[in-house]
């Protein structure tokens, strides 16, 4: 089992930038990838961003390309999600997760392919 702790959230104004942190433990793995989901009030979980096992493959879903940078350490044990040029659509609460098949090259993108979430942090961007 891994547990997984996001910070970072907050309230900034359009154009800011935040960085969410992601702390791994438990059973974590260098060879799991790891990623960054958001939803907002009312809506679905939708995929962010998502880093696999050798940092090699990195993927972004449209609304966040360019802005948003997904980065981890070599042990697994934390993921960073940098968010520039934020947008009032950014706003909602940000889940971490992992994956726990070792050694992908793709990231998915669906929540059902996730194994451990956290408790979320929530991001809010006013203009």
């Amino acid at each position: 089992q891994v547990q997984l702790v996001e910070s970072g959230g907050g309230s900034v104004q359009a154009g800011g930038s935040l960085r969410l942190s992601c702390a791994a433990s438990g059973r974590t793995n260098s060879r799991y990838t790891m990623g960054w989901f958001r939803q907002a009030p009312g809506k679905e979980r939708e995929f962010v961003a998502g880093i696999n096992w050798s940092a090699r493959s990195t993927t972004y879903t449209d609304s966040v390309k360019g802005r948003f940078t997904i980065s981890r350490d070599d042990a697994g044990n934390t993921v960073w999600l940098q968010m520039n040029s934020l947008k009032p659509e950014d706003t909602g609460v940000y889940f971490c997760t992992t994956n726990v098949r070792t050694y992908l090259n793709v990231v998915p993108t669906t929540t059902s392919a996730y194994d451990y979430w956290g408790q979320g942090t929530q991001v809010t961007v006013s203009s």
